[in-house]
């Protein structure tokens, strides 16, 4: 069984815009870590309209991506994944954290995303970066067993530096 590398070996890794040739990899990613992953083509559809896609590689291995619209004063994270074998190294903070201040150079005011409330790992990164809930979204999610309510959590962006790239 293959582990995480530890922190203080982990390999360098590097943020940069989602490609059409990276998709294969980031629904393998999707697909090893949902129950009900994104398909294919809301992917491509993500990158086809413009969103703001990230993916974070190691050489040249894609370990996770984020998929973020913005629009209206709003940066809404759409997905946020890392690899099983990455996780707990902070890539997922620092991926979010990416795409907030992508979203302030962007001049958006306010961030939103959705989260399964059963996803207690994810509410504790978003909590912790300083994201409130403001609403619940009933039966939003897909489930085993009928459907999940989601938990609506917001960040200002206000006074966020911003990144240009």
């Amino acid at each position: 069984m293959a582990t995480a590398p530890e922190l203080a070996a982990a390999p360098e890794i590097a943020i940069r815009p989602m490609t059409e040739h990276d998709v294969p990899a980031v629904v393998a990613i999707e697909r090893a870590s949902y129950q009900f992953p994104w398909s294919e083509g809301i992917f491509r559809d993500c990158l086809r309209v413009g969103y703001v896609c990230r993916v974070v590689t190691v050489g040249d291995e894609v370990i996770g991506y984020g998929v973020m619209s913005t629009g209206a004063g709003e940066a809404h994270i759409l997905n946020l994944c890392v690899s099983s074998a990455y996780r707990c190294q902070g890539i997922g903070r620092r991926l979010l954290d990416y795409l907030l201040d992508r979203g302030a150079a962007m001049g958006m005011t306010e961030a939103f995303l959705e989260v399964r409330p059963s996803n207690t790992a994810a509410i504790r990164l978003y909590q912790s970066m300083g994201f409130e809930q403001v609403g619940l979204r009933r039966g939003y999610y897909q489930a085993t067993v009928g459907r999940e309510d989601a938990a609506v959590l917001k960040l200002s962006l206000r006074g966020r530096r911003s990144r240009e790239s």
